[in-house]
């Protein structure tokens, strides 16, 4: 997956489901992008990625040709945290009520810390209050990158202390354009100070 968080597998699903939310047919939206029909069929092709992968490996197999191997490379946390900073979605990590809990959130870095916007009185706002002054929530928090087609990615995870975002903090963490992909006023900011990080990258040589 590139850093703009579409995977080859991914792609076409989106692009149909995009495309049936906004009302066009394959027809209009050919006409829009300027492309023939016929490149939206095969773009909105769920299994498209797969059968080239599946295609290419008959070939190499046939040809004799060894297909790459692939090579797993810590990543420094500079480079995690390099990685993670355009925003997007990601998972945080928690024992919560009901026990272990991973939830998806919307999410930008500010200032070296992970800024999360929720509902007042979510999950993710009641869950994490520890009730005991100065006392924070430990959680962890995960995002990832991968393309099913090259068999290429990287993966980031942070531990570190959770805090609720107060009054006199507010403009602070606004500032950072946390944009949910959600309705709903999503006022309460949650902000995740990175105490551990460590990644990994998948390559092919």
């Amino acid at each position: 997956m590139s850093d703009n968080g579409f995977t080859a597998g991914g792609l076409g699903p989106g692009i149909a489901e995009r495309r049936a939310a906004l009302g066009l047919t394959r027809e209009a939206l050919a006409e829009r992008a300027g492309v023939p029909v016929a490149h939206v069929e095969c773009m909105e092709e769920p299994e498209l990625a797969a059968k080239l992968a599946r295609a290419l490996e008959t070939l190499a197999e046939e040809q004799g040709a060894k297909p790459p191997r692939p090579e797993l490379v810590k990543l420094d946390p500079e480079e995690c945290l390099r990685l993670i900073s355009p925003g997007g979605i990601g998972r945080i990590g928690y024992y919560g009520r009901f026990g272990p809990t991973v939830l998806p959130v919307n999410y930008r870095v500010y200032d070296g810390a992970i800024a999360i916007r929720t509902v007042a009185g979510g999950a993710t706002d009641e869950d994490l209050r520890t009730g005991l002054k100065g006392v924070e929530y430990q959680v962890a928090f995960e995002v990832d990158r991968f393309d099913e087609f090259t068999r290429t990615g990287w993966s980031v995870l942070v531990r570190g202390s959770l805090h609720h975002v107060t009054d006199d903090e507010l403009a602070a963490a606004a500032s950072a354009e946390v944009e949910p992909w959600a309705g709903g006023d999503r006022r309460r900011y949650l902000r995740i100070t990175p105490a551990h990080v460590t990644g990994r990258r998948i390559v092919t040589g």
